[in-house]
C-alpha cells in the first residue's frame, strides 16, 4: 500500500506502476519504505485505551463478530489506513467482495448507508456512521512482492497480506484466500485517464467508521504497513466491537 507518488498494490486488474500517487500531476522516483524490522508477520496486542483496542502500527488482529454487533474503527493518531477483511464464520468459501459490492451498490465509493456484500451477494457489513466519507475498495493488501517490485526490498518488510493471514490463521485462512480489503480511511481516486491516485488520508485524530455486522463473521483488521498512503509514516489504529 505504498509508493512515492505512484503507490500500487501488488495484484488485481487495476494495480500497476501508476496505481497510486501523491497529489501531484508528475511522477517522481520511488522512495524507500520505512525501515523493515526483523520480525515476520505479526498480530496486534490487546492494549486498550478506554474501550478502544489498539492495533500497533504495521500489525493486525483477528476476531469473530456476531450479527447485530457494531464494529467501530477509529483513527487514533490521524492519517492512518486500516485494511478490513471478513469471512463468514466457519465458512471460508464466503468472503467480503469488492466486485459484488460494486454490482449491488452500483458504485465504487462506500459511505454511511451503504452495504458491503460477500462473494455470494449476501450483506456482510453495513456502514452506519462515517466521519470521513472516503475509503478505498479497489486495491489489494500490500505484500512482500509489492515491496520487492516497487522498492527493491529483498528482506522481510511488514505487510498487510502476511499480517492479516497470521491474524486469521486459526480460522484456516491462507494467503491465496485473502480477498481485496475494504481499506478504511484510504484516500484513493480514479482519474479521468484511468490511473488510481492515492493521497494522504483525509481522516483526523478521532475520526471513526461504524459498521453494523449483518452476518456472523471472522474479521481481520490491519494497521496498514505502507508509509506513503498513510501520509508518510505508519501509525496505530483503534477498534471497538459492541
Amino acid at each position: 500500500m505504498d509508493a512515492s507518488l505512484v503507490d500500487p498494490r501488488d495484484s488485481g486488474p487495476l494495480a500497476g506502476p501508476a496505481a497510486r500517487s501523491r497529489p501531484t500531476s508528475i511522477v517522481l522516483r520511488m522512495s524507500k519504505p520505512e525501515a523493515p524490522t526483523a520480525t515476520t508477520a505479526t498480530t496486534g496486542t490487546t492494549a486498550t485505551t478506554g474501550t478502544t483496542r489498539i492495533i500497533p502500527a504495521r500489525t493486525a488482529v483477528g476476531f469473530d463478530a456476531r450479527r447485530g454487533q457494531v464494529l467501530r474503527i477509529v483513527d487514533v493518531e490521524g492519517g492512518q489506513v486500516c485494511d478490513l477483511v471478513a469471512f463468514r464464520l466457519d465458512d471460508l468459501t464466503e468472503w467480503i467482495s469488492n466486485g459484488r459490492s460494486f454490482d449491488s451498490g452500483s458504485k465504487i465509493l462506500f459511505t454511511a448507508g451503504d452495504v458491503l456484500y460477500s462473494n455470494k451477494s449476501a450483506p456482510m457489513l453495513r456502514i452506519v456512521r462515517d466521519d470521513v466519507g472516503h475509503h478505498d475498495f479497489l486495491l489489494t493488501a500490500c505484500s512482500p512482492e509489492m515491496f520487492r517490485v516497487q522498492y527493491g526490498v529483498t528482506g522481510h518488510h511488514p505487510n498487510c497480506l502476511q499480517n492479516l493471514t497470521a491474524a486469521l490463521a486459526d480460522k484456516g485462512v491462507c494467503e491465496h484466500l485473502m480477498p481485496t480489503p475494504f481499506n478504511v480511511f484510504q484516500n484513493s481516486t480514479v482519474e479521468s485517464d484511468g490511473r488510481i491516485v492515492t493521497k494522504p488520508p483525509l481522516s483526523k485524530v478521532g475520526d471513526a467508521v461504524e459498521l453494523l455486522v449483518e452476518m456472523d463473521v471472522s474479521i481481520g483488521l490491519s494497521a496498514c504497513s505502507a508509509s506513503l498512503c498513510n501520509g508518510g509514516h505508519t501509525k496505530a489504529i483503534g477498534y471497538e466491537l459492541r
